[in-house]
């Protein structure tokens, strides 16, 4: 048995969520592994089914645990991805009216040890990987859709040198802002004004990044992240802008139909 203490402010179910993940760790339970019946939960933490059922909900929401049904069936422990955590945390930043030039001022920084960290660290699947991308990003991409496409490949080439980051939390950042910044570019659809340059200039960068990781060259490695992320933010500020004076002349027009 469990003695559960609680105030107003906390329910039993988040109390015993929380009191369960700290069991995974102390008992250093891996993917695959189940956790105690229903029956048993009940009995330890002295609470009913539903709170029991409300708490392992919340696990599984957590991306903790997968729920099962059926004979066989439980809470079995999940292998723990960023993904839950780094979605909560974007909607929660998308209402704080967060803009590009803010997410650039910590991506500048977070970019450039995250590349200089794989220096030496990339396989020959990854070297492959980023080639290829670079190669999908010089295709033509006319109309919308494909531009949209081309932006998220942009951020693919990152996402993949933050795979090989030895460090979790520089590893997690640098994903993160990516995913965001990607969210950021499609709610504000700042992939439609066309801009080559800015094109140009990203695959010349990737493949100046390319050559220099390959050469195992950390200081050529830092200063062409460094070059990259200050140019990306000068571009993505146009955009931002071009895409709201849009926005300011259609509202007009509406204003003026209706």
């Amino acid at each position: 048995m469990v003695q559960m203490y609680t105030n107003k402010r906390q329910k039993i179910a988040d109390l015993i969520c929380e009191d369960v993940k700290r069991w995974i760790v102390r008992e250093n339970l891996k993917p695959g592994d189940r956790l105690p019946n229903e029956k048993a939960l009940m009995e330890r933490y002295e609470c009913a089914k539903a709170t029991i059922r409300e708490a392992l909900h919340a696990l599984e929401v957590e991306g903790l645990v997968i729920l099962k049904t059926g004979p066989g069936g439980g809470a079995i422990i999940n292998e723990a991805t960023s993904e839950p955590v780094s979605r909560a945390l974007r909607n929660f930043l998308h209402f704080q009216r967060v803009d590009g030039s803010q997410v650039y001022q910590l991506r500048r920084v977070v970019e450039v040890e995250i590349a200089s960290s794989v220096v030496g660290r990339l396989n020959d699947e990854a070297i492959s990987h980023l080639k290829e991308n670079i190669a999908r990003c010089r295709l033509p991409h006319e109309g919308e859709e494909l531009q949209r496409q081309h932006r998220v490949l942009e951020l693919d080439f990152h996402n993949t040198l933050a795979e090989y980051c030895p460090n979790p939390l520089l590893r997690f950042m640098g994903q993160f802002l990516n995913d965001f910044l990607r969210d950021l570019v499609i709610l504000k659809k700042a992939y439609v004004p066309e801009r080559f340059i800015f094109d140009q200039a990203n695959i010349d960068y990737h493949v100046a990044l390319l050559d220099a990781l390959v050469a195992e060259d950390s200081q050529l490695v830092r200063q062409i992240m460094n070059e990259h992320m200050c140019d990306a933010e000068t571009h993505l500020t146009a955009l931002e802008g071009v895409v709201a004076d849009q926005f300011l002349v259609n509202d007009a027009l509406d204003r003026e139909l209706y």
